[in-house]
């Protein structure tokens, strides 16, 4: 039975997918089909090899797991049939937990395989004959290599956040899995943008692909983003001064150095605010406890390194402040894009000292447009030298907005745009 048969409040009717399908989508509470599904999935239904350029946040996942769901529905079968390739372990289990809540009606297995865990577990769930494999190359290659991994039946593949992979060194081991795989099958390549590496892989990997772009290198319009300036030793004070600010209830920190961040956690927490660090350093058991701890609000605020500015989906995040200004201006939209999610709206703060005008030139310049410079009153900088930022010809001074308070600064991405005393009307529709 399809979906347009019995269900047709969730916005999914229109792609006739498996009433088991439909069930979880339903269970999930999404609503309507964001662009990048209305986009991309007939397309994946169709066989059709899919390249699509969205930022993260945007739905990806459901994106390309509808239609895995719904082949494997009708092809059947024991053993790996779809792989799906993430390059960090936050993400291939992000990815793994939504397939099994959309799959959550049907007799479909997966298996989630990623390395700073101990293999035997996934060993073992590799010999209950999952149909789909979720993993990061290094661990998928490792297996593969060891015969523990047959991928000689995949019919999809899935390569996500593929820019981020070639950032992180994993194109050799990706292009070492490929040779492993059938040579007839549909390749689903997701990438926020496109680099000439990337660009090279997806006209190796993809034959007459169905191409939806959607990524911009502007931050959604969700997201209420601004500088502000400060001196370096006063960072610690500017970041309680947001923290303070009612509306901000869930905050991700920042910072450029594994030290940094678990040092700051260490002194928020000390401080009274229920902080965690999340950091490379860190153990899989010890990423996972902070990641649980944060997604249930046993903690409000995530202090992070990079490893958490892609892949991470944590709803309902309403500030992310950059306590240090990213290594590259394309870092920023992925840092500031874990708040307004899901059509959500959100804050980000920005600190920057005199020392970050470069980043906020080149930065400007890929997004396209100047960010808000948005000085908060009591913070100031070096007296003797000012960042080469301006502020922006459109807009309020200050950042003030009516009824807002003049030369306050956005606390988030999101609530109230530039005034850290307005509530932010946020919407709590969910979308896939």
């Amino acid at each position: 039975m399809t979906a347009s048969s019995s269900v047709t409040s969730t916005g999914f009717d229109q792609f006739g997918l498996n009433e088991s399908i439909v069930r979880g989508i339903r269970e999930l509470g999404f609503e309507s089909a964001r662009p990048i599904q209305s986009e991309t999935i007939p397309a994946g239904l169709d066989g059709r090899d899919v390249l699509g350029l969205a930022q993260t946040g945007t739905g990806k996942t459901a994106a390309f797991a509808l239609p895995i769901l719904e082949r494997l529905l009708k092809s059947g079968g024991n053993n790996p049939r779809a792989l799906v390739l993430a390059p960090t372990r936050e993400l291939a289990t992000q990815i793994a937990t939504e397939i099994q809540a959309l799959s959550k009606f049907t007799r479909l297995k997966l298996a989630t395989v990623y390395g700073g865990v101990s293999v035997r577990t996934q060993m073992n769930a590799l010999r209950k004959h999952p149909q789909i494999v979720v993993g990061c190359p290094g661990r998928v290659l490792d297996l593969l290599q060891q015969g523990i991994l047959r991928l000689r039946e995949v019919e999809t593949l899935v390569l996500d956040e593929a820019d981020h992979m070639f950032d992180m060194g994993f194109l050799p081991d990706i292009r070492k899995i490929l040779a492993s795989l059938p040579g007839r099958r549909q390749n689903l390549l997701f990438s926020a943008t496109m680099p000439k590496e990337i660009r090279g892989l997806a006209n190796d990997l993809l034959r007459n692909p169905k191409v939806v772009e959607l990524a911009d290198a502007a931050p959604a319009s969700t997201i209420d983003h601004a500088l502000h300036p400060v001196a370096e030793p006063k960072k610690r004070d500017l970041l309680e001064h947001f923290l303070a600010l009612e509306e901000c209830n869930s905050a991700i920190v920042f910072t450029r150095t594994k030290h940094r961040a678990r040092h700051l956690a260490d002194h928020l927490s000390k401080a009274g605010h229920r902080a965690v660090s999340l950091q490379g350093n860190m153990s899989q058991a010890q990423r996972d406890r902070a990641m649980s701890g944060f997604r249930a609000r046993r903690y409000d605020i995530l202090v992070a390194t990079d490893i958490a500015a892609r892949g991470i989906d944590v709803s309902g995040v309403s500030h992310v402040i950059n306590f240090d200004v990213p290594n590259t201006p394309e870092a920023y939209t992925h840092r500031i894009g874990r708040t307004g999610r899901a059509e959500l709206e959100g804050v980000a703060c920005t600190f920057i000292t005199t020392n970050d005008r470069g980043w906020v030139r080149d930065t400007e310049r890929m997004i396209g447009s100047r960010i808000p410079l948005r000085p908060i009153e009591g913070f100031k900088l070096d007296p003797n030298e000012k960042p080469e930022v301006r502020r922006q010809s459109r807009g309020r001074p200050g950042g003030a907005r009516p009824g807002g308070r003049p030369g306050g600064g956005s606390g988030q991405q999101r609530a109230g745009r530039g005034d850290p005393g307005g509530a932010p009307g946020r919407s709590r529709k969910r979308r896939a």
